[in-house]
């Protein structure tokens, strides 16, 4: 088989039809901020999309050498499984791209002011490290000591929820001395987050058993990881609802609170694909998540 150029190697390591993951916050932080400072929303872009490019090329690496990524995988190809890459290739790659991150990180903390502030520095600092441990484990090479992951302990949810969604929403404006940070709409693009990886384990779970990697989908069945998917779904739409009832002011403001809503066709659609469809048909629904995470984001900008 042909060796894909330089860039296609990088675009199939970089999955970019989830990318966007870390695109849909900063859309919705950036709606929020009341004096916006655009070369600070540079780098927290820059900052979010570099993190999950390292996460996944990262993710690459340790599937692989693991075992997780095998002629059986029902997903995307990956540049290391499929020989394109070296391990150690794909570690340089990994670790060039997170020296992008920790660039953007330090330069964000001068350009708005938290050069002292420790929470700051904890919550990047964390950031960069998720980025090898959530598959590779605590460290890029955690896996050869026995050391379990983030992902191949069933944490990788919460772990999207988190960083995903209340850190890459509420950071901007925390940074930039907003009195409020956008909790509700944290927790809305956090649950859309998390479903993009729940629908990635449902897929996989039958490979992942094999590879000793115990997501939720592994530990608690596919009717678990359905009702997970259920419920993240219906959460961040009932969020919506729950904002249009206790809002104060013009009706056709707290008629913007209603515009995520229209994304609902979408939802259904995914729902009915994702609860009927097993294997390799689900993966078209990994970048559809991701899809309605995208859609559901302008239109949580669009509100008041």
């Amino acid at each position: 088989m042909t060796k894909p150029s330089t860039f296609r190697i990088w675009w199939t390591a970089a999955r970019p039809h989830t990318l966007t993951a870390s695109i849909s916050p900063i859309i919705v932080a950036t709606s929020r901020l009341r004096h916006p400072n655009y070369r600070a929303v540079v780098l927290w872009t820059l900052f979010c999309t570099t993190v999950q490019l390292g996460a996944n090329l990262h993710n690459d690496y340790a599937d692989f050498v693991q075992g997780t990524d095998n002629d059986k995988r029902v997903g995307q190809k990956r540049a290391t499984a499929q020989g394109w890459w070296t391990p150690r290739q794909t570690c340089v790659a990994t670790c060039s791209v997170v020296s992008v991150t920790a660039l953007a990180g330090v330069l964000l903390a001068f350009e708005t002011g938290q050069e002292t502030n420790l929470f700051y520095w904890f919550l990047i600092g964390t950031s960069l490290f998720n980025a090898f441990a959530y598959t590779g484990g605590p460290f890029p090479l955690g896996w050869m000591l026995g050391n379990k992951s983030i992902a191949y302990s069933g944490l990788g949810e919460f772990f999207v929820l988190i960083y995903f969604g209340l850190v890459a929403v509420c950071m901007l404006p925390y940074c930039l001395g907003e009195a409020q940070l956008p909790w509700m709409e944290a927790w809305q693009i956090g649950l859309l987050a998390t479903n993009i990886l729940v629908v990635n384990n449902i897929r996989d779970r039958h490979t992942d058993v094999e590879a000793n990697k115990r997501t939720t989908a592994v530990r608690f069945g596919r009717s678990f990881a359905l009702v997970e998917y259920q419920m993240c779904l219906g959460g961040a739409y009932a969020l919506s609802l729950y904002k249009w009832t206790t809002i104060t002011g013009l009706r056709v403001s707290a008629s913007m609170c209603l515009l995520p809503l229209l994304s609902i066709p979408l939802a259904l659609a995914e729902l009915r694909g994702v609860s009927t469809k097993e294997g390799s048909n689900l993966t078209p629904h990994v970048g559809k998540a991701a899809l309605l995470q995208r859609v559901f984001s302008v239109l949580l900008s669009l509100q008041p």
